[in-house]
């Protein structure tokens, strides 16, 4: 990940990931670089588990072979006329996490329990609902949706954040950037100005 200093994050990204589980995943294959999706449980030690498709190339991937995540959080373009200095530019702002590690197949009863914990930690989300369990799935069924899918886990080796949120710009120019991203009634540039908000608290409190 290319990390200018004033953008690199390495706190909260644990944080971030159970935030934002839906990855990117990337891997070579024969030469080609291959991408799939898929939500991942974050779990103690840098460990995500997940599950593909088994009809997936990722799928396929041996034990060993090594793969790349990437989340990413909300992102807005951002217009120079909302800055109070002169001369500058357009720029896009957004979050993004990467991490890198090495593929462990896992068996039946380990992607069953995956696909536990993944439910349970999105249904969390979703209270006061009635959580929903994987107990609801006839027993035939779910034998045939697990014979379609591989699950893995990965150990991360490398782990590191970019937050890009126009941290070298002056104090006066963030505001002015945090009041046009708000008036345009995105759902994405409001949470990138939300995010720009809280930089700014913590920094004034520092």
């Amino acid at each position: 990940m290319y990390r200018p200093k004033a953008f690199a994050v390495d706190a909260a990204l644990h944080d971030f990931i159970r935030i934002r589980p839906f990855a990117t995943i990337a891997a070579t294959i024969g030469g080609t670089i291959h991408f799939a999706y898929a939500p991942v449980v974050l779990g103690p030690g840098d460990v995500v588990r997940f599950h593909l498709a088994r009809a997936n190339p990722l799928a396929s991937l041996a034990e060993g072979a090594r793969v790349r995540f990437s989340f990413l959080g909300p992102d807005a373009y951002v217009s120079p006329d909302w800055y109070v200095s002169a001369g500058m530019v357009p720029t896009w702002n957004y979050m993004a996490v990467e991490g890198e590690g090495i593929i462990k197949r896992l068996d039946e009863s380990e992607t069953r329990r995956m696909l536990v914990d993944l439910s349970a930690a999105e249904e969390e989300k979703l209270l006061p609902k009635e959580p929903w369990t994987i107990d609801k799935v006839p027993a035939e069924k779910m034998a045939m949706l697990l014979n379609a899918i591989v699950g893995m886990e990965v150990v991360f080796t490398t782990l590191e954040g970019k937050f890009k949120l126009s941290q070298n710009v002056k104090p006066e120019d963030m505001a002015g950037l945090i009041s046009g991203l708000e008036r345009t009634g995105s759902h994405a540039a409001t949470a990138v100005a939300s995010k720009m908000k809280r930089l700014q608290a913590t920094e004034q409190a520092g």
